[in-house]
């Protein structure tokens, strides 16, 4: 018998409440908590599946004030469920402080896969994704120039996350930085809107603005290292 409880982390749905595998389930049935970064959004979830786990507040400011106490449980041998607003937790998401501080004091961890936005735009990008360099979401100021600099030498794709309220600033500066590239835009993955549009940054930042309901959602960005072929 193992002598603490056991750290699940657990991906959740990018958009359609039916991308959750059964074990998810089982898992957020089973565990004494579910450390959520929106608990809004994962009561709906388990809602949806008849699913009554006690849910705690866990996004990036309580991770750092409440890890401690979280190990504390799994010690005493509780088994916690961490998920995020939606997809794989610790990626461009908070889990990262906690699993490290888990498993510093030897608490079982086991991943419980399902949904990742990161993977799921690559399979319908038409891009290639035998080897891609992901920058997650951008820092808003200090540092972002030289991560553009870098994207538009890049020998490859390049993934990144943007938001609804920055996207067409940053298709603006991959105008600037990576003016013949191809790019991919995914936005609304699983969801009834789901929509894929392809095009050098001028293109879509144009597309972008004079439809501004594509501005709407959370974007996977693909950058290919090859322009558009004619």
């Amino acid at each position: 018998m193992s002598k603490t409880g056991t750290l699940y982390i657990v991906a959740t749905p990018i958009g359609n409440l039916e991308d959750v595998t059964l074990r998810a389930l089982r898992i957020l049935k089973e565990v004494d908590a579910v450390l959520a970064e929106d608990t809004r959004v994962t009561k709906k979830l388990l809602s949806h599946y008849q699913i009554d786990t006690k849910i705690v507040r866990f996004d990036a400011l309580m991770e750092t004030k409440l890890t401690d106490e979280a190990v504390r449980r799994l010690s005493a041998r509780e088994s916690l469920a961490l998920v995020t607003d939606a997809g794989t937790p610790g990626v461009s998401d908070p889990g990262a402080r906690l699993v490290k501080a888990a498993r510093e004091v030897g608490i079982h961890i086991e991943a419980i896969p399902g949904a990742s936005s990161l993977t799921t735009a690559l399979s319908i990008s038409g891009l290639s994704a035998d080897e891609f360099l992901f920058l997650g979401f951008l820092p808003h100021k200090k540092g972002r120039q030289t991560l553009l600099k870098r994207i538009a030498e890049y020998d490859g794709t390049v993934v990144l996350f943007e938001s609804t309220h920055r996207i067409v600033k940053l298709l603006g500066e991959l105008a600037e930085y990576a003016t013949e590239r191809t790019v991919v835009l995914a936005r609304e993955l699983t969801k009834m809107h789901e929509e894929v549009l392809t095009g050098t940054p001028a293109e879509l930042t144009a597309l972008l603005t004079s439809q501004s309901v594509k501005q709407k959602g959370e974007f996977v960005v693909i950058v290919a290292h090859t322009p558009i072929e004619t």
